[in-house]
């Protein structure tokens, strides 16, 4: 393991350990932010008030609105000349999230990357290629940063161009591909028709992340590209990928590092702190991050937590894999549906492509969903009865777990916009 002290930690000691850094980062935000301590004293709590872990829910929540209104560095807790990089989300929908970070928070989450990336069997021998996009996005940096801290050979490939990434991996031997999900997939077909089989290429090992996906998913990504596919995740709000990390077991739970990131569990509608084993939104406190910690921030993932000796070793808490997000939640007929469900549906159906988008529209007062997802061309090519087959075949399945109508079309091979990075999934025609 990279860090075998913290990684097979006794709950005691870690616990012990997290307590220390709670008080310290309590302290630290009440100080030097003007945001953090109005809203402790409009709860009427104080850093002294720490006295234990359980006092955690406390403490008031943090939500993605209040980085957007203290834009662009109105959370920050250090003067910008301690300030040593800066990124950023996108800000698609609003202001960006800015992620300022010190010195030491850089060589935090390259830690974090590290145990991430020998978690999933890279070392300094590897060759790899990263195909996150490299600029103010998190993803791309963190990844560079974990990968020179483990000794590897980086390629910063960027993302795009997808011929020239598979070029690279011939040219280059790349060992390691660092992407989004969805972008492998983009990348395995692109070599296909490039009459490329990527499976005889060195590519042994990936590591994606930046967007929900499924085990369906992931093994798709293993059977096409002949490697073995493992995940990294977080969020920009709290410092980037590095957050939790799969393991070989493959589980189908994350590693939390723990030591950095306190993890909780809470019913979304009433807020209520929920034990361990339940499933809830995922909510997370930065304890040893400067320049910018987060205090029970919101992240809106829907999962459970557990704490168990893996049979990997690590004790690190264990995060089940995002089941979805409850932003993202589609509501349909009164049925609350996740995109995620939808795709592992699609993924266990052998005549269709893992490429799909939901469309949601009016029906009279109410929502209608239905899903284009592309036929195998040999499937396409069999005509329209197949293709209404397996259309009816897929309305059937989805019904039968979800519990909903849904009209399916499949459409012809590669009508679906491919992406190169986080896949764009819900259409929402409501808006147009």
């Amino acid at each position: 393991m990279w860090d075998e002290k913290f990684e097979t930690m006794s709950t005691d000691e870690m616990q012990a350990f997290q307590l220390d850094k709670l008080k310290e980062t309590v302290a630290w935000v009440y100080e030097r932010i003007p945001f953090y301590k109005k809203k402790f004293d409009e709860v009427g709590v104080s850093p002294q008030d720490v006295k234990s872990l359980e006092d955690l829910g406390r403490l008031p929540f943090t939500v993605k609105t209040d980085l957007r209104d203290n834009y662009p560095f109105g959370l920050c807790a250090v003067p910008m000349n301690q300030v040593v990089r800066v990124h950023a989300s996108s800000g698609t929908t609003g202001k960006p999230i800015t992620g300022p970070y010190t010195a030491e928070d850089l060589d935090q989450w390259a830690e974090c990357m590290a145990r991430n990336m020998d978690a999933a069997g890279i070392t300094g021998d590897d060759i790899v290629q990263n195909a996150y996009g490299l600029g103010l996005f998190t993803g791309g940096l963190g990844f560079h940063q974990g990968a020179e801290k483990l000794g590897c050979t980086v390629i910063p490939a960027s993302s795009g161009m997808t011929e020239r990434q598979i070029t690279l991996m011939k040219d280059f031997g790349s060992t390691v591909l660092f992407s989004t999900p969805s972008y492998a997939l983009t990348i395995a077909e692109k070599a296909s028709d490039m009459g490329v089989d990527i499976r005889e290429l060195p590519l042994r090992v990936g590591v994606f992340g930046a967007e929900p996906w499924t085990v369906e998913m992931r093994d798709e990504i293993e059977q096409r590209m002949g490697i073995d596919a493992c995940e990294a995740y977080g969020l920009t709000e709290l410092g980037g990928p590095g957050t939790a990390f799969s393991c070989p077991a493959k589980d189908g739970y994350l590693h939390v590092n723990e030591d950095h990131i306190l993890a909780e569990i809470i019913d979304p509608v009433t807020e209520e702190v929920l034990p361990l084993g339940e499933k809830g939104e995922l909510v997370f406190t930065a304890i040893q991050r400067r320049a910018m910690p987060m205090i029970r921030y919101r992240t809106r993932d829907i999962t459970e937590l557990k704490r168990e000796k893996c049979s990997c070793g690590r004790t690190l808490l264990k995060m089940k894999k995002v089941f979805g997000r409850s932003d993202d939640m589609l509501i349909i007929s009164g049925v609350n549906v996740f995109p995620s469900q939808i795709e592992s549906i699609l993924l266990e159906v052998p005549e269709v492509e893992p490429q799909y988008v939901l469309i949601i529209r009016k029906k009279g007062y109410l929502d209608a969903l239905s899903v284009d997802v592309e036929a195998k061309p040999e499937v396409y090519d069999l005509g329209e009865e197949k293709l209404r087959e397996v259309e009816k075949d897929i309305e059937s399945r989805i019904r039968g777990i979800i519990g909903i109508g849904v009209k399916v079309r499949a459409v012809p091979p590669k009508s679906i916009e491919r992406s190169e990075g986080k896949a764009k999934r819900v259409f929402d025609a409501r808006k147009l």
